[in-house]
C-alpha cells in the first residue's frame, strides 16, 4: 500500500515494519506541514538489521544471477506501474517540480532494469597457466553487506542506482535514507519486496541522529561495503571510520560544475543546456552548473537571452501545474545560499536577476543571476545547490580551463563550442570524471557516473557500477 498523508510511516527491518515510540517527523518544504511521522532504529535494532543482512548474504550467495535479474525486472516494473503516486511522494517530500520527480521515477527505474541486465553480465576469467599442470581461473562474487547512505535530493534515484547493483552482485543491502526524505525509501523497500526479494535484502533504517547510527554501523565488521552520496565534508568522515575494519568505500561527493561557452557556440542552444543543468531541482544537483564561464565576445547577446529565459520561470509548490521551481528542501539551504549570494555582491558581483530582498519567503527562492563573479568569491569556491546563476567572463581557452579547474571539486562540467577540436583540447584539460558537450542532461545509467580528486571515488551505473559490489577471487588449481 502507497503511503497517505498523515499515516505513520516504519523503518524496514527483515521484511517487516519496525514498530517504535521514537519517531521522526518529516515535513513538506514547500509548506512545512507535517507529511508523516516515522518510526526509528536504534543500535540494538540496527545490530538486528546487520545480523539478518549478514544470514541474508549468505542466501544470496547460492542464487542465480538469472533469478536476481527476474527479480530485479519486477522491480522495475512495480516502479514503472507505480509512477504517478511515487512521484508525487517525491514532490511532497523534497519539493521538486512533479513533472521532474515523474522524470525521476523512470530515471530511478532504469536502473533497476540497466542491473538486471548486468547481473547475468558478471564473468570471471580463465587464465593461461604457468605450467602445463595448472589451471587458472578468477571467480567474481559479492563482496558481502553493504551500507548505503542516500541524500534527499533524489530520495529514489539514488537509491535504486546502489541497491541494484549490490542486488545484482548478490550483496545485501542495509540503507539509511536521509532523515529529510525516508518515505521515498521505504516505499522503494515494499516494492522490492513485493517483486520477490529476499526479506533481508534491502533494509531501511531511519534516524535522527544519522551519524551515531551510521558510526555504529560503520563499525561493524560484517558491513564490507559502504556506499555513500553527499558532501564532501561528511564523505571524507566517513572514508576515515572506513579504514578501522577495512571496508571498500564508494564516495559519490559534492561538485562545483563548470559550464563553458566558447564564442562560437549556439548560443540558443547553450541556454538550453544551462537552463536543464542550473535549474533542474532548484540547483539542488551535485552536477549542477555552478560556475558559468561565457566568452567575452558573446556574452552581451547571452546574458540578454538567459534573463529573457530566467524570467520566465514560476516559481511555486512542486504539485502546481506550471510551477518550474519547488523550494529548498528547507530554510537552512535558502539561508546558506542566500549569505552566498549577499557575498558575492558585497564583493564586487552585480546581480543583474532578482535582488535579495525580493527572494520568496519560507523555503523558495527565486532565480538569482551574478555577473562579475570571480574566483575569490566564496561563491566561485563552493557548491552553491540553489538557483543561482553565477557569469565569469574569459577571454582565451588557456585561461578557461585553468578557472575552471581551480577547484577541489572534480564531478561533471559542461563545453559548448562549434569547434570539435576545441571541444577534444578542453575537454581533456578539464580535471572532472564527467564532461557533457554541447549537452545540459549528462546522467543516465548506461553511463559511469563519479568524480575526480574531492569528488569522491569509485563509479556508478554504467558496466563499472556493478563492480563496486564485486570481489575477485583467483583460483589456481593443480590438474
Amino acid at each position: 500500500m502507497m503511503f497517505k498523508k498523515g499515516q505513520t510511516a516504519y523503518s524496514l527491518i527483515n521484511g517487516t515494519d519496525h514498530d517504535s515510540h521514537e519517531l521522526l517527523s518529516v515535513r513538506n518544504p514547500a509548506d512545512d506541514s507535517l507529511l508523516a511521522n516515522v518510526t526509528q532504529v536504534n543500535t540494538v535494532e540496527a545490530d538486528f538489521a546487520v545480523e539478518v543482512a549478514s544470514e541474508c548474504f549468505e542466501q544470496l550467495k547460492k542464487s542465480t544471477a538469472q533469478a536476481r535479474s527476474n527479480i530485479l525486472y519486477k522491480w522495475y516494473q512495480l516502479i514503472m506501474d507505480n509512477q504517478s503516486r511515487l512521484a508525487e511522494l517525491v514532490t511532497l517530500e523534497q519539493g521538486k517540480p512533479i513533472q521532474e520527480s515523474k522524470a525521476e521515477v523512470v530515471y530511478a527505474a532504469g536502473y533497476v532494469r540497466w542491473f538486471a541486465q548486468q547481473a547475468e553480465r558478471v564473468c570471471g576469467t580463465v587464465i593461461p597457466a604457468h605450467t602445463p599442470n595448472h589451471q587458472i581461473t578468477t571467480h567474481k562474487q559479492g563482496v558481502g553487506v553493504v551500507l548505503g547512505i542516500t541524500p534527499w535530493n533524489f530520495p529514489l534515484a539514488m537509491v535504486t542506482r546502489k541497491v541494484a547493483p549490490a542486488y545484482a552482485a548478490g550483496c545485501s543491502f542495509i540503507l539509511k535514507p536521509s532523515e529529510l526524505t525516508p518515505l521515498s525509501a521505504i516505499e522503494l523497500a515494499k516494492l522490492a519486496l513485493q517483486a520477490g526479494m529476499e526479506q533481508g535484502a534491502f533494509q531501511v533504517l531511519v534516524s535522527d541522529n544519522p551519524q551515531a547510527l551510521i558510526r555504529h554501523l560503520n563499525s561493524k565488521k560484517i558491513i564490507r561495503k559502504l556506499t555513500f552520496t553527499g558532501s564532501t565534508q561528511v564523505g571524507k568522515l566517513l572514508y576515515a571510520q572506513c579504514v578501522e575494519t577495512m571496508k571498500r568505500a564508494s564516495l559519490e561527493l559534492g561538485g562545483n560544475a563548470p559550464f563553458i561557452v566558447f564564442d562560437s557556440a549556439n548560443i540558443e542552444s547553450a541556454i538550453d543546456g544551462l537552463m536543464i543543468a542550473k535549474f533542474r531541482n532548484a540547483g539542488q544537483t551535485c552536477i549542477a552548473a555552478n560556475r558559468v564561464f561565457v566568452h567575452r565576445d558573446i556574452k552581451a547577446e547571452f546574458l540578454e537571452q538567459l534573463i529573457r529565459r530566467v524570467d520566465s520561470l514560476k516559481v511555486g509548490n512542486g504539485l502546481i501545474a506550471g510551477s518550474d521551481i519547488g523550494p529548498l528542501i528547507n530554510q537552512a539551504a535558502k539561508t546558506k545560499a542566500c549569505e552566498l549570494v549577499e557575498d558575492a555582491i558585497a564583493a564586487g558581483a552585480n546581480c543583474i536577476v532578482q535582488n535579495i530582498e525580493e527572494l520568496q519567503t519560507g523555503a523558495f527562492m527565486s532565480p538569482v543571476i551574478l555577473d562579475m563573479v570571480v574566483p575569490d568569491m566564496k561563491i566561485f569556491q563552493s557548491e552553491i545547490f540553489a538557483p543561482v546563476v553565477s557569469i565569469i567572463e574569459f577571454d582565451s581557452e588557456l585561461q578557461v580551463t585553468s578557472l575552471a579547474n581551480a577547484v577541489d571539486a572534480g564531478l561533471a562540467a559542461y563545453v559548448y563550442s562549434a569547434s570539435m577540436k576545441q571541444v577534444s583540447r578542453v575537454s581533456n584539460a578539464l580535471n572532472f570524471g564527467m564532461v557533457g558537450i554541447n549537452e545540459g542532461a549528462i546522467s543516465n545509467p548506461a553511463a559511469p557516473f563519479g568524480g575526480m580528486k574531492e569528488s569522491g571515488l569509485g563509479r556508478e551505473g554504467g558496466i563499472e557500477g556493478i563492480d563496486e559490489y564485486l570481489e575477485t577471487r583467483y583460483f589456481c588449481q593443480h590438474i
